[in-house]
């Protein structure tokens, strides 16, 4: 049925987001940049909006009416976001900016308390910079060194040697669910075990499977900016040293020293993304009433036919070509066309994709590319959509080849 792209009702959900009934001069928006940041739902707008119109104070704060709601509103996000990953509980869930903010929170309050020279942390080559960054900064200063897991040709994760790479010295393994830039979905479970088996922690960018750390982004699953946090096993943060120092983080303050609260407290200090973090609560209730299994159905059908497309229309696709190893992200280079090319003439179809490396530099340098075009697909697009790219690419090619 049109319309419908493995169970959902496409064109239903798409009247919850403002901004696609949007154009660009006189084309509708193709927007497929949801891996950068995904559109937000009426019912997200709403409920940021409704809480700066209603009520709108400092969580934790005042005794007033006010103080209070904000206070209930803030812990319910946390609460929610705690039933969504399957944390035991809302004190596992630290309130940060996103990923970035959480990544570094990690390498800083645990990795600078508990890394030592001699000591490795395990990293792959498809890691975003936020997940390669703050690691490199951490072992500058604590004298552990970095090693990586190479990829395949295809992009998936070069397996053949963990055991030389995964050893007792290795104390985390901090490793992406799903690469950017090549779409791969990594093998969690086989490598959460065997980092495990060998005493080190994981901390996972964008999934869980018992690892001891799991960091999300509100705004990559219709949320706000500056929405997210950090998922710890409430032993872990508890042994961890805050990244902040300020207001409401504190218990009791004396000239020479501070102590704190208890997690997940100790790590939020000043005022923090209030309003944010109650909309990014609301996104959750919206993926939750739509059912992540059919999110990932789409998500697999609509990857399916625009990698078949885009390899029919000539185009180079990096990473797996099978769907179900893979998430919606698709980098491509098409024919002799320079990426930032290719977006700019896009763009004037109304067709929104990234170029660039995509804070994936080792994966470019990888595979022997300066930069990919990437388009990324999520709950709002259609098949309809993936043709207009296509398309575009052939204007594209008339122009520059």
């Amino acid at each position: 049925m049109k319309g419908h792209i493995g169970g959902l009702d496409v064109e239903r959900i798409r009247k919850d987001f403002p901004i696609l009934t949007r154009t660009v001069g006189d084309r509708p928006l193709v927007y497929l940049d949801s891996a950068a940041t995904s559109q937000k739902p009426q019912q997200v707008i709403d409920a940021e909006s409704d809480f700066y119109a209603h009520h709108n104070a400092n969580a934790h704060r005042g005794l007033y009416m006010l103080g209070e709601e904000a206070t209930e509103l803030f812990e319910g996000a946390r609460a929610n976001l705690a039933r969504f990953f399957g944390a035991p509980g809302p004190e596992t869930i630290v309130f940060t900016r996103g990923t970035t903010e959480s990544m570094n929170l990690i390498a800083q309050g645990w990795g600078r308390r508990y890394l030592r020279e001699g000591d490795e942390v395990l990293l792959t080559e498809m890691e975003h910079h936020s997940n390669i960054v703050p690691w490199q900064m951490t072992v500058a200063v604590t004298g552990a060194t970095l090693r990586y897991i190479p990829l395949t040709d295809d992009g998936q994760l070069d397996l053949s040697r963990l055991g030389s790479l995964l050893t007792d010295r290795t104390k985390i393994l901090s490793v992406t669910g799903m690469s950017n830039a090549l779409g791969t979905i990594t093998p969690l479970r086989q490598l959460i075990d065997a980092a495990h088996a060998v005493g080190a922690i994981v901390a996972v960018d964008g999934a869980q499977l018992g690892c001891e750390f799991l960091t999300f982004s509100g705004h990559k699953m219709l949320g706000p900016t500056s929405s997210g946090g950090l998922y710890g096993k409430a032993e872990v943060l508890d042994a961890m040293d805050p990244m902040f120092g300020g207001g409401e983080m504190i218990h009791e303050v004396f000239h020479d020293r501070s102590t704190y609260k208890p997690v997940p407290y100790k790590f939020e200090a000043g005022t923090m993304q209030i309003a944010q973090q109650v909309g990014l609560g609301a996104a959750v209730d919206y993926l939750d009433a739509i059912g992540m299994d059919v999110v990932r159905a789409h998500e697999e059908e609509i990857t399916r036919y625009a990698l078949d497309r885009l390899i029919d229309a000539g185009a180079t696709v990096f990473g797996p070509k099978d769907p179900s190893i893979r998430g919606g992200a698709v980098s491509f280079w098409y024919k002799d066309v320079h990426p930032h090319d290719l977006a700019t003439i896009l763009n004037e179809d109304g067709v929104a994709i990234r170029a660039g490396h995509h804070c994936a530099q080792l994966v470019m340098r990888r595979f022997d590319t300066p930069a990919t075009a990437r388009a990324s697909f999520y709950i709002y697009n259609t098949k309809e959509e993936v043709d207009v790219l296509v398309e575009s690419l052939a204007k594209a090619e008339s122009i520059f080849i």
